[in-house]
């Protein structure tokens, strides 16, 4: 008989018994980590004296039986600690013996001592079953099909690995930090809607939906920017907001359909302040949640490669590192055909492009030719203007528009402008990006009359930052995978 079918039996075997086996509630006195304080407290080893009571609760991780006596481990959220049951000194032994398994929830009653091999140990006189575990837990994942299953099956992942739950848990005081960096400074973390009438903020597909009592068509956002702006519009000066958006693109080592983001916006400020607010804030969350301004060591061109945010991050133009890079200088390309040009001669596949304008190609050749080889911190500035629809010409150069991006480890991790303000420029922008997608570009930005209609009330000057928050935990982390530093992503459909 298969084991799960033995537990489901043992289940109703309880029920016979009197014995609820997922009861309602369990009242514990202590969590594993204050046990072991409080035995510590109490004098540790050399102490004399009555023993600390304790009343546990959490998994049991493993069972050793030994005829009249059996060792178990119990894990909750702290760590795990041994417990000691005997015929002589636990209520209804032998109920444990013979019903309770590996995975099995239980709550303790006992007192705190140490074994001869100087392990603390609680000495069960009672105990209770608190959830009846009927799947057998897994003894351990390897090779690639169990990665996928880690992916899927999140919940049997983390039960089965501390290291991993160690992880998310670091992801949760990454995007804490995030936030108490920025309110101490002042900014607002508002909420913004996820389902739009129309999408915008980013160059993106997005996911489409309808709904019935409007009887109107909707889209889960891609960014939160628009309406960010509208409460700079509105009257407040610095605001943020942590949330998932929602991009139908492809999925791979560094995109999900639906991630965290981070956008802010900060009055009478540009791009130049939000570089400084970026360098500034990535290396003391850094230092807050690794102790270190230095990244973990990662795997780049078959070199392990440590990455030092403590030095000054370099800024390069965005031309700049292309003819570095890329050996081509395209500062004097004006158009497609000269584009296609310089990216074969960079050594693009040209047939695989779906791009329409010249900037779209030089893009290409930056994503192909240039992001991989950004290894230490880099701010890329200065963009082709035709790549920034939402974004300040350059005050010298308006062939160019005012945004960088940040590239860590070859991963673009931010990105910032000095947001237009100009409420006729960014209609003409708009028009722009209507006639793209007319000419097949699906990740056009559609004109947003609303949002046209609040520039008009007037914006002041206002630099703009967003910040990959899954990325940044990637980073920080060491995590190779963005998949691995969500708690539930996107798969691809398993095969039968």
């Amino acid at each position: 008989m298969e084991e799960r079918e033995i537990r489901i039996q043992k289940v109703a075997k309880l029920r016979e018994q009197g014995v609820e086996p997922y009861p309602y509630r369990f009242e514990r006195s202590h969590r594993v980590g204050e046990a072991r304080r409080a035995w510590e407290e109490r004098g540790g080893a050399g102490a004399t004296g009555d023993a600390p009571a304790v009343r546990l609760a959490g998994r049991l991780v493993g069972v050793r039986r030994m005829g009249k006596a059996n060792f178990a481990q119990l894990e909750d959220q702290d760590g795990r600690i041994q417990l000691y049951l005997s015929v002589d000194k636990t209520a209804d032994f032998e109920r444990f013996r013979d019903m309770v398994d590996r995975g099995d929830f239980l709550g303790v009653d006992g007192t705190l001592f140490l074994t001869r091999t100087l392990e603390l140990t609680v000495e069960v006189r009672r105990f209770e079953l608190l959830a009846k575990a009927v799947q057998p837990m897994p003894e351990k994942f390897h090779g690639l099909k169990d990665v996928e299953m880690m992916r899927r099956q999140r919940y049997v992942h983390l039960l089965s690995d501390a290291e991993a739950r160690g992880l998310f848990a670091k992801r949760t005081r990454i995007i804490t930090a995030l936030r108490r960096y920025l309110d101490e400074r002042g900014y607002l973390e508002m909420t913004t809607p996820v389902l739009q009438p129309v999408y915008g903020g980013a160059a993106a597909r997005p996911f489409t939906t309808v709904h019935n009592e409007l009887k109107r068509t909707l889209f889960l956002r891609i960014a939160t920017e628009l309406y960010l702006k509208r409460l700079i519009v509105g009257g407040y000066e610095k605001v943020y907001e942590v949330g998932t958006v929602f991009r139908n693109e492809g999925i791979d080592s560094t995109h999900n359909p639906e991630f965290t983001l981070l956008e802010l916006y900060q009055a009478y400020g540009d791009y130049t302040d939000m570089m400084s607010l970026t360098e500034e804030m990535v290396r003391a969350l850094a230092v807050q949640v690794n102790g270190s301004a230095k990244l973990p060591a990662r795997a780049i061109g078959g070199a392990q490669v440590e990455i030092d945010l403590g030095q000054p991050w370099r800024r390069v133009a965005y031309l700049d590192a292309i003819k570095e890079y890329a050996g081509v200088d395209v500062s004097g390309v004006r158009d497609i055909e000269g584009a296609i040009a310089a990216a074969r001669q960079a050594g693009v596949d040209t047939r695989a492009l779906h791009a329409h304008t010249w900037e779209q190609v030089i893009g290409e050749i930056f994503d192909q030719r240039v992001e991989e080889r950004l290894v230490q911190p880099t701010l890329v500035m200065d963009y082709p203007a035709g790549l920034c629809p939402l974004t300040k010409r350059h005050r010298s150069n308006p062939m160019l528009a005012e945004r960088f991006e940040l590239y860590i480890a070859g991963l673009e991790t931010a990105n910032a402008y000095s947001e237009l303000t100009d409420p006729a420029y960014q209609a003409e922008q708009f028009a722009a990006q209507s006639r793209a997608a007319s000419a097949g570009d699906e990740e056009a930005q559609p004109r947003d009359e609303d949002f046209l209609l609040a520039l008009e009330y007037g914006m002041p000057p206002t630099g703009g930052l967003g910040i990959g928050v899954d990325r940044l935990v990637m980073l920080l982390t060491g995590a190779t995978s963005v998949r691995d530093v969500l708690l539930f992503p996107q798969q691809r459909q398993a095969q039968e």
